[in-house]
């Protein structure tokens, strides 16, 4: 699965904000829509509570047949074999990620600048999410990305780049004609009373611009 994933909509949890009763109906809801990755992201449970919920949320990716990822937390990746794991600038340094859930796994890094999305290339990512590109409400201290330093990304490096940050219906026609892989969405669907037509509605409107 490592080298042949689909990043195209790129699902990122975030239960402070998620509509509907559970992180479990949120993500089969959103899957079924369209979303081709989950990432949870579980900032404020316990590590008792997030590997629970790992488990409970590997069950759905794995029956959809989409992969998980998981932030930031390489112990509850490996406990619960998770297809990956996702790590910020201020997370566990790549080298030490890798060791920790090995090479199969997927590796994502977060990269705001050139710089930082050529080192972690050089690292050994297997794809960046660049951002954030826009205001969020997810991450007030976020550094911010441009589009034009987006597009000479695109130009430097060549594995999947991902984008984060504020994109929704109004952002994603933007990045049309980029040749990023995905867009990585947090609240423009966990928000939403109907996650599975949010979901659906958002990818469609970044493929009818994919085509570079």
């Amino acid at each position: 699965m490592k080298h042949n994933v689909d990043y195209t909509l790129y699902l990122v949890t975030d239960r402070e904000l998620m509509a509907a009763d559970s992180i479990e109906e949120c993500v089969e809801q959103a899957v079924l829509g369209g979303c081709t990755v989950v990432q949870l992201r579980e900032k404020i449970s316990s590590s008792k509570e997030f590997f629970h919920t790992a488990s409970r949320v590997r069950e759905i990716t794995t029956r959809l047949g989409v992969p998980l990822i998981i932030n930031d937390r390489a112990d509850i990746a490996v406990a619960v074999d998770a297809d990956g794991l996702h790590i910020g600038q201020d997370d566990l340094p790549y080298k030490a990620a890798r060791r920790i859930v090995g090479q199969d796994k997927i590796l994502g890094v977060s990269s705001s600048s050139l710089t930082e999305a050529l080192t972690a290339v050089e690292a050994g990512a297997d794809y960046i999410g660049v951002g954030a590109m826009f205001t969020t409400c997810t991450k007030a201290d976020a550094n911010f990305t441009s589009i034009d330093e987006l597009r000479l990304i695109r130009e430097k490096i060549n594995i999947p780049i991902v984008v984060i940050g504020g994109i929704n219906k109004e952002t994603i026609p933007l990045f049309h004609g980029i040749g990023i892989d995905g867009i990585a969405v947090v609240s423009a669907i966990v928000s939403q009373a109907d996650a599975k037509k949010a979901a659906q509605e958002i990818k469609e409107l970044f493929k009818s611009g994919s085509v570079v």
